[in-house]
């Protein structure tokens, strides 16, 4: 398949000082989760209903190397900052061998409809949701199913999710993932201040938990672990923040992931009004300047942070993502996949419920419940977004991608980032442009400068609508956001 025709909104050119205000005004949404809005945004894009299994197979045609994403949708608990495809966990006990057979059946579709067996998988993450709350078999029959639908080399690293519970109190499993060929391992703890657990309804662990979660993850082998954190929480102080990340490197985990909180879509949504962004900076700030003292690596924009030399920190299946746009296929409730040409979205991602899903497996339908055929403008702004997680833009990656030049396709948007000092060029190698030290701060406004023209026409009426709002409930504001956004590139 090739690209899309482009629909005439993406064709559109905005100035980028309004863009890059736009992404700093709406900074809870702007960031890597793309695309934004997608119900107008994406909507030129959508495949219909009926054509949706003939043309799905069609676009993994001459793709050789995927990265491979298997969803589990079962937590302990449900946590209130959580934005993913998540079942209610009361249902647990009653859907889980259920939901592996339907997605032992998705494996069997998709061998059938794309000749699964002559791929070869780069990369491959369990993900969830909680994976490390299935039963051990279930998880191995996952394995076994990708080594069949497969062809998965030893040198590619599997990782998987636990939280510090299960792993402190089930060492078992983690030596069972170990036996299993699983080499990565990435837990969850977020936060250690017990009034934020409280809030985000985290109750269910403890500082003594994380430390004999980490101790029982090295007795059973692991030495690639990464530790996920997060900021930008309404109330969350910089103390807070800072006696945490003092606990996680005391733990000695190879890898650090920092997550800023995304409030779209998750049950403290409303929550992202008390958070400003000079609070971020300051605790993003804050953040790498420990990481980098105690020895762990991490450039501007780069929220993984890895003591390894040489190593990015972040699981195959992402690191190929991030630097090249690698295509992956997202099997589960509510996965993702993304080939050279369509976004898809399987049954589930909008309602969090079982039913479709299995009623599509059932009746032998690869179980997508959103399919859009991109043009090339809108498959620019997926890659540069989850590149961005990086915190750069891989030059040859992109040329290879699209056929030209990140500057021929997004001249404006780079000099402006040059001229404002907010990105640099790097050598070597892998030649990318950068974010730099003003950049990161400035984070959300640089990437919003390289979506796609509905997602940068969406992005502008939501800052329009919210100054239009605050003009009406407060009339004494006497300086817009946008005018200080300026102002931070230019002093």
């Amino acid at each position: 398949m090739n690209w899309n025709n482009i629909a005439p909104l993406d064709l559109i050119t905005f100035d980028p000082i309004d863009i890059f205000n736009a992404g700093l005004k709406n900074h809870a949404i702007a960031n890597t989760a793309y695309p934004i809005g997608h119900l107008t945004t994406m909507r030129p894009y959508k495949i219909p209903r009926s054509e949706v299994q003939k043309c799905a197979p069609l676009a993994w045609e001459g793709i050789e190397r995927l990265g491979l994403y298997v969803h589990i949708p079962f937590c302990e608990a449900r946590c209130r900052f959580c934005e993913y495809t998540v079942v209610d966990p009361a249902t647990l006990s009653e859907s889980e061998d259920l939901y592996f057979d339907l997605l032992l059946g998705e494996f069997d579709l998709y061998r059938q409809a794309i000749q699964s067996t002559s791929k070869n998988l780069i990369g491959f993450d369990i993900g969830g949701g909680t994976p490390s709350v299935a039963k051990t078999e279930n998880i191995a029959r996952v394995l076994e199913a990708a080594r069949e639908s497969f062809n998965l080399p030893e040198t590619v690293t599997i990782s998987i999710e636990t939280t510090p519970k299960i792993a402190a109190h089930q060492p078992e499993k983690m030596h069972a993932y170990h036996d299993l060929g699983i080499r990565r391992i990435s837990m969850g703890v977020q936060t250690i201040n017990p009034r934020l657990l409280q809030e985000v309804g985290r109750t269910a662990t403890s500082i003594s938990f994380n430390r004999a979660a980490a101790d029982n993850i090295r007795a059973a082998g692991f030495q690639r672990f990464n530790i996920d954190l997060m900021y930008g929480f309404a109330h969350q102080s910089l103390k807070s923040l800072e006696t945490t990340l003092q606990h996680v490197i005391s733990l000695e985990p190879e890898y650090i992931t920092l997550y800023r909180t995304r409030y779209k879509g998750t049950r403290i949504a409303n929550q992202a009004q008390f958070v400003t962004l000079e609070e971020v900076n300051a605790q993003a700030s804050l953040a790498k300047g420990m990481l980098l003292a105690a020895g762990y690596f991490g450039r501007p924009g780069k929220n993984t942070f890895s003591r390894l030399e040489g190593e990015a920190g972040t699981s195959d299946y992402l690191t190929e993502r991030v630097i090249h746009g690698t295509p992956y296929l997202g099997l589960g409730l509510g996965a993702q996949s993304l080939s050279e040409v369509t976004l898809a979205y399987n049954s589930g991602a909008a309602d969090k419920r079982l039913e479709h899903y299995r009623r599509q497996v059932e009746a032998g339908e690869l179980p997508i419940q959103d399919l859009y055929y991109l043009s090339r403008q809108a498959a620019m702004g997926k890659m540069i977004s989850v590149s961005f997680y990086f915190g750069e833009i891989n030059l040859p990656s992109f040329r290879g991608k699209f056929g030209l030049s990140l500057e021929e396709a997004f001249p404006v948007e780079v000099a402006f980032v040059l001229e404002n000092g907010l990105m640099e060029y790097t050598t070597g190698n892998n030649p990318a442009l950068r974010l730099t030290i003003l950049g990161e701060t400035n984070y959300n406004g640089v990437i919003a400068l390289f979506y796609a023209g509905a997602v940068k026409a969406h992005l502008l009426n939501v800052a329009k609508s919210e100054d239009a709002q605050i003009a009406k409930e407060a009339a004494y504001v006497s300086q817009s956001l946008p005018a200080k956004a300026v102002y931070a590139i230019r002093s």
